[in-house]
């Protein structure tokens, strides 16, 4: 137990003094940029899918013909 009470004051310790965070600007900018692209790349993805799943429907309604 102690081991992990001392692993856990050293993290802390770490985050305060040794780790450069960035500015709140910087932070609020880049939480746009990746909120921007993962509805991009969500809107791609179900874009892609729509039309793999009408070339299947397609596929199948041509084989039964």
């Amino acid at each position: 137990m102690t081991k992990v009470v001392n692993y856990i004051s050293e993290s802390f310790e770490e985050l305060k003094s040794n780790v450069t965070w960035p500015a709140w600007a910087e932070v609020q900018r880049l939480t746009i940029v990746v909120a921007v692209f993962s509805v991009v790349f969500a809107l791609a993805t179900w874009g892609v899918d729509e039309v793999f799943a009408n070339l299947l429907e397609k596929f199948f309604t041509w084989i039964k013909a």
